[in-house]
């Protein structure tokens, strides 16, 4: 307090000061008073409020300033240029001769493992070969700031956008020439005749000539075509698109509901699932995950009725945690109750019966053998493995998270 009432009393103005500084104020706002000039002689806005350009205690030089409103940038963020971007291209240089120690096994380059390796694997490395080793990436670090990592158009070359224009300049002069080459092949007299030709057809008084005519050139009903880009538009509804009462034409088939338009059996039940095109209406309702959502509904309903505050649609986190627990339990139970069953009677070895194939010593597949015993027909095709590393889940994960690219 005793620091504040110093410079209040220190910086008091007289009466006479008081309204002369007033006076220069209302000159340089009306300007005819030279502005007031800070520490590096730039122009101070008379406009600027007086608690805007006036400095606070702890920063107050003593003379007129702006420094205490503005970003103080260090050196480093000074030099900092923000349209730095990556080299284009990933090879830098001359390849090496000779595999060297550490390098990718696969292209023979220094600056990435193996497993990291984006070329084509190769059925023999650089490794063992010694031969087409690639030259090493160029890697780069470029410190971006906030801004530079959001701009969607740091990086990018304008000089890229004039090949665009260049390309269809160029098919436009193409096509020009083209057409100058066929009115140059037709003689005016050709033009002439067609021109003549046309006019006469379109006021032709022969109806059945015209008819004849333009028959062909008419649209089909429910169809429009487009002269501009030649395409046909249908506005009916297509031939494939078959009605669902004409699948099948048997009275005591499927029963058909017009005012609904739907169909919910399946119209044709002797025919198999794999050859049937429609399979009635009801068959996408007990497809997919339509049944898991209808027993997850039917769960809530039974455990609201037995006292448990569950709602599928207002808590629907809360409903599938709870059904997902109840069928854990239930599973439990079954094991259980199996347990004591066989405990109790006995019969477990009836239970670890081997396949029939080992007690018929036969089967329906068909194997194949090599002389040496080798299976060449018969054995199901290995999966080819990832060079990756699969399922390793870190930080306690349970399953995979996040992106390779996060970072």
């Amino acid at each position: 307090m005793s620091s504040l009432s110093f410079t209040a009393s220190t910086n008091k103005l007289s009466r006479e000061d008081y309204r002369r500084q007033k006076d220069l104020e209302a000159a340089r706002k009306a300007g005819t008073a030279p502005a007031e000039q800070d520490e590096e002689g730039k122009d101070i806005n008379p406009h600027i409020p007086q608690y805007i350009a006036k400095a606070p205690w702890y920063l107050d030089t003593g003379r007129p300033t702006l420094k205490h409103q503005r970003i103080h940038a260090t050196e480093e963020e000074e030099q900092k240029d923000n349209n730095q971007w990556y080299a284009r291209g990933l090879r830098a240089g001359p390849a090496a001769t000779k595999f060297r120690k550490g390098a990718c096994e696969n292209c023979g380059a220094m600056t990435h493992k193996t497993k990291e390796c984006m070329d084509r694997p190769r059925k023999t490395g650089a490794k063992w070969t010694g031969q087409d080793i690639k030259p090493d990436e160029i890697i780069q670090e470029i410190d971006l700031d906030y801004d530079a990592k959001r701009d969607r158009w740091n990086g990018y070359d304008p000089s890229e956008h004039s090949k665009i224009y260049e390309e269809y300049e160029k098919i436009e002069d193409a096509r020009r020439k083209m057409k100058a080459n066929e009115l140059d092949k037709q003689s005016t007299t050709e033009l002439v005749k067609k021109t003549g030709d046309r006019i006469a057809a379109e006021f032709s008084s022969d109806e059945e000539e015209d008819d004849d005519k333009y028959a062909e050139k008419s649209d089909m009903p429910g169809q429009k075509v487009n002269t501009k880009t030649r395409t046909t538009i249908r506005n009916l509804r297509i031939r494939e698109d078959t009605a669902k009462y004409l699948r099948n034409l048997d009275i005591n088939s499927a029963y058909y509901d017009p005012k609904t338009r739907s169909m919910r059996d399946n119209p044709n039940k002797d025919i198999g699932a794999d050859d049937t095109f429609y399979a009635g209406d009801n068959f996408v309702r007990y497809t997919g995950d339509a049944p898991k959502m209808a027993n997850l509904q039917l769960f809530a309903w039974q455990a609201y009725e037995k006292g448990t505050d569950v709602h599928l649609q207002a808590n629907p986190t809360q409903g599938e945690l709870l059904h997902r627990e109840y069928l854990q339990k239930k599973e439990k139970l079954k094991d259980t109750s199996k347990d004591s069953i066989l405990a109790k009677y006995g019969g477990e070895d009836h239970l670890n019966v081997p396949p029939k194939e080992l007690l018929l010593a036969q089967s329906e597949q068909y194997v194949e053998y090599s002389r040496t015993g080798r299976i060449i027909k018969g054995q199901e095709r290995a999966k080819a493995k990832s060079k990756y590393e699969e399922d390793v889940f870190n930080n306690n994960h349970t399953s995979v998270w996040g992106s390779y690219w996060a970072d």
